[in-house]
């Protein structure tokens, strides 16, 4: 009996020790690839997980299955954040602008590459992710608009266009440089989106199709 609730407790703490180890193998891939790129070696992902390369390759065989997963962690912790924002914020337009400068800090300007070079957007777990965060984001644009405290001519994808190009540093920026800057800037950008709108913009609002586009366009000119 002693045996058999000893081999009974092991095999849960192993289980935990996998999904730790699996945890901080994607939190640190997500670090790397934002620094470096999707080309980052997989050397210095595990250096920064704190694991061997021979626990990094059993979790992840390849480079593609880790991209997939880091970007169905951002995708599924940028919807959670949303979601709970909009739960909580006193009107849209605030939760908006939450959103946005949270999607700053998730670095999602940073899933353009991947998604473009290595995912087939095809795939159902990434458009089910997909179509979760474009749910919220659309949700909180149009009751900000039905409000009256955003200007009607744009779109959810004018928002995350904004917020990944202005997340890009500067050429040679230091990061702490950048961290302070780009919330800033981004504000000033939102106040604009406020009504009354004081301009006429060109064009039509932006879709997150469009934005979906934009990567699928980038990856064929770098190829």
């Amino acid at each position: 009996m002693v045996t058999q609730a000893v081999t009974r407790g092991a095999a849960p703490r192993l289980r935990a020790d996998a999904t730790r180890n699996r945890e901080r193998i994607v939190a640190a891939a997500q670090e790397a690839f934002i620094e470096f790129g999707p080309d980052v070696p997989l050397d210095e992902i595990a250096r920064r997980a704190g694991i061997g390369n021979a626990t990094l390759y059993r979790h992840f065989p390849d480079r593609r299955e880790l991209i997939r997963s880091v970007v169905l962690s951002v995708l599924a912790t940028m919807a959670d954040e949303a979601e709970a924002i909009m739960n909580d914020a006193p009107d849209a337009f605030t939760a908006l602008e939450a959103i946005v400068h949270g999607a700053v800090e998730w670095k999602i300007g940073a899933l353009c590459p991947m998604l473009s070079d290595w995912m087939d957007l095809a795939q159902p777990d990434l458009q089910a992710a997909r179509d979760r965060l474009d749910i919220v984001v659309t949700g909180v644009v149009n009751h900000a608009q039905a409000e009256g405290t955003m200007r009607t001519d744009v779109g959810p994808g004018d928002i995350m266009i904004i917020a990944s190009q202005i997340a890009r540093p500067l050429p040679g920026a230091a990061p702490a440089d950048h961290g302070y800057f780009v919330h800033r800037h981004l504000q000033l950008v939102l106040d604009g989106l406020r009504t009354p709108q004081r301009s006429i913009l060109a064009g039509r609002p932006a879709t997150l199709d469009d934005l979906r586009d934009s990567c699928v366009a980038t990856r064929m000119q770098h190829h």
